[in-house]
């Protein structure tokens, strides 16, 4: 009885026990949202942030009172919350309150403000990790200042997104510097063992290296990394995708042994690549290979940056303010002084004028060695396709068929198609005359061999026929991958057809005898190398209405027959195209640098880029013709246009940069001439903050060094 008459009265107490106990424990408290009252720092009260705010006419640094029980964490370089946007009347107690939270990066701690009024106080560090070195931060200032955009934007390309499981993790120590490695391949080269030689000593040499065609090429720039490493220096290695960026970790780890270089690609995933570059900005890592966004990795004491194959339209961030990975890496080499190397198998037209203007070194071999490793070279024109009855029946000459029964003998053979999918485009069949729409003069098409539709408006057109000779019927200017890969394998029905291109993309094929259907920039590495290729419908390739069609015409062929076997093994390429041409005399001769000096030559004659810097402003009609007579652009700046761009369709596939579906916008391309450079991307920013800061609705947008200008 005793016991059943105790139980209801234990309870209560029990229950005031712990309530008692959790109000005495040190449970942590949320941060105040406002701090009102705190204390401030003793010294250094004001921390200067950079918010992100990406907007232009808010590009600048924004002072916060420090409260003291933030002091310790509040160091320069880290993560932290502040209340943005609270006006002047919301004052209480001598500090500004209310506002939106957003996140920022704290760059400088301070005794005095230079804003006179009252501040507001740091809302919370995130982390006490520091991330945003004054290296970092002055690299990204540089890099929106040049491409007219705001220190926020760069900041979200440079920093990754913080994963606080990878912070909590330590990094490995760092291992002390490699041996200085041995020249290799680089014997190939003339002047190759003396630039090995220089990054060793710790020098800072600048080159643009042609390489040879061949595998070499990702263990050459492995050993300018070791010889980097040797003089106690960091490096950074940057490549157009996740394909050569594997081929490099792989050749570093061959060269370097594990633990010495961090790999940054996306394919990692966010806690993993944050992991690592976290173990570069500590320090614990010294060389580091990646895609795009590792342009900006944190590398310490950096001795070396490489850029690969520059041409890539991949090295073109989509991301405001689109900076490219090569200007990126020249500013890193002016800033920090480091050794700069630009390679590539083929040669642009910004490569050949840093070596024209002395700012850099050719690094190339001698014609004789060319001459071994690149594969023979045989073109079919249009004259013999025309006479040719193969090519009639079954869009592929003689001399193509003949080689792959000949490659197929003793290895694969590979086959660049420029387009993938079905009769991507269409012309006459009789004058080759393009087939346009009639109602807005778009490319006609037909997919899945449908009827023709229109690729601008979607309207279709049964009874086309060619407005120059009159004729009713149609050939592909293009023949898609996947209608190659079906021909294929009706003529050569005993050999594996295998495609490669944006939907599956194959690394690598065995050596043995299989025809491989590659679009441009997909084709698959072959053990031992192709004995053959085919470079189709070359000429609708150049002809592709934009100021670089030729030079990447040139460099998607030379990229595709640096795969194949050279000469002495007999490794040939077919390529279907004009002779004449200049493009083409440049494969034929194995000259892409000959080719970038005379394309440069014009270009400085007609007063293109790179010779001239060049902007295009786009948006709708009357907001593009109202931002270009505010903005002060520079006295000899010329306005080119503007024209009307293509309306894109609802349904159609659309471009990073394209207008809204359905919207009639314009396009004005503003020119500068040498050294205006700096002052026309200021005066554009100027503008677009301007119009930014008075609530301009119609948008513009504005980018700096264009890739497509048409």
């Amino acid at each position: 009885m005793s016991s059943e008459n105790e139980k209801p009265s234990e309870e209560p107490e029990q229950l005031a026990l712990i309530r008692e106990t959790v109000r005495k424990a040190k449970v942590p408290k949320a941060k105040p949202r406002t701090w009102r009252g705190a204390a401030l720092a003793k010294e250094l009260p004001v921390a200067r942030v950079v918010v992100n705010k990406g907007v232009l006419h808010l590009d600048q640094f924004f002072d916060y009172a420090v409260p003291e029980e933030l002091d310790e964490a509040a160091r320069p370089g880290v993560r932290v919350r502040v209340r943005f946007g609270a006006g002047a009347h919301q004052v209480k107690n001598g500090r500004r309150e209310g506002g939106r939270l957003i996140d920022g990066f704290l760059v400088e701690r301070r005794a005095e403000s230079d804003y006179t009024g009252p501040l507001a106080a740091l809302a919370d560090v995130v982390s006490p990790e520091p991330v945003l070195g004054p290296e970092l931060l002055g690299l990204a200032r540089a890099v929106a200042d040049r491409y007219a955009g705001s220190l926020a934007d760069v900041l979200q390309l440079a920093v990754p997104p913080r994963n606080a499981r990878a912070e909590g993790r330590s990094s490995p120590e760092p291992l002390p510097p490699p041996d200085a490695p041995e020249p290799g391949s680089w014997t190939r080269y003339e002047q190759g063992p003396a630039f090995l030689d220089s990054l060793a000593r710790g020098g800072a040499p600048r080159a643009v290296w042609t390489a040879l065609p061949g595998p070499y090429w990702a263990e050459e720039i492995a050993r300018t990394v070791a010889a980097t490493l040797a003089s106690g220096r960091g490096a950074l290695v940057v490549v157009p995708d996740g394909r050569a960026a594997d081929r490099v970790d792989a050749a570093l780890t061959g060269v370097l042994g594990e633990g010495r270089h961090a790999l940054l690609t996306a394919e990692a995933g966010p806690e993993k690549r944050y992991a690592r570059w976290l173990a570069v900005r500590r320090g614990a890592v010294r060389a580091v290979v990646g895609t795009r966004a590792a342009m900006f990795a944190p590398v310490r004491d950096l001795g070396l940056v490489v850029v690969w194959d520059d041409g890539d339209g991949s090295h073109s961030e989509p991301h405001a303010p689109q900076p490219h990975t090569r200007e990126v890496l020249l500013l890193r080499a002016a800033h920090d002084r480091c050794a700069f190397l630009l390679g590539s198998t083929s040669c642009t037209v910004e490569a050949a004028q840093l070596v024209e203007t002395g700012w850099a070194r050719a690094l190339t071999a001698g014609r004789d060695r060319v001459r071994a490793a690149a594969p023979l070279i045989r073109t079919v024109g249009d004259g013999e396709l025309a006479r040719d009855e193969a090519a009639r029946a079954a869009r592929l000459p003689s001399l193509a068929w003949q080689t792959v029964r000949e490659g197929l003998k003793t290895g694969p053979v590979l086959v660049q198609v420029p387009r993938r999918g079905y009769v991507p485009r269409l012309a006459c069949e009789r004058c080759r005359t393009p087939a346009r729409c009639r109602h807005c003069a778009g490319p006609l098409e037909a997919p899945d061999q449908r009827e023709l539709r229109c690729g601008w408006c979607g309207r279709d057109d049964p009874d086309w026929h060619c407005a120059e000779c009159g004729a009713t019927r149609l050939r592909a200017q293009v023949v898609g991958a996947r209608r190659t890969a079906e021909e294929l394998g009706r003529a050569f029905p005993a050999v594996p057809v295998r495609t490669s291109g944006r939907d599956h993309v194959l690394d690598s094929v065995p050596g043995r005898p299989a025809l491989v259907v590659s679009t441009p920039g997909a084709e698959p590495v072959a053990e031992g190398g192709y004995a053959a290729a085919l470079l189709l419908d070359g000429w609708a390739m150049l002809g592709r209405p934009d100021l670089r069609a030729g030079e990447e015409a040139l460099r998607r062929w030379i990229d595709a027959a640096s795969l194949v076997r050279g000469q002495t093994e007999g490794g040939t390429v077919v390529v279907v195209a004009e002779p004449t041409l200049r493009p083409v005399q440049a494969l034929v001769r194995w000259d892409p640098v000959g080719h970038a000096r005379r394309e440069l030559a014009e270009r400085a004659e007609l007063g293109f880029p790179p010779v001239s810097r060049m902007a295009a402003v786009t948006g709708p009609p009357e907001a593009v013709e109202g931002f270009l007579a505010a903005a002060a652009l520079p006295p000899d700046a010329e306005v080119l246009g503007p024209v009307p761009l293509p309306v894109v369709r609802p349904d159609g596939a659309r471009r990073p940069g394209d207008p809204p579906p359905g919207e009639q916008w314009d396009r004005a391309l503003v020119r500068v001439p040498p050294g205006s450079g700096a002052a026309l991307a200021a005066a554009l920013k100027q503008a677009r903050a301007s119009r930014l800061a008075r609530g301009g609705g119609d948008p513009v947008r504005v980018r700096v060094d264009p890739p497509d200008i048409g």
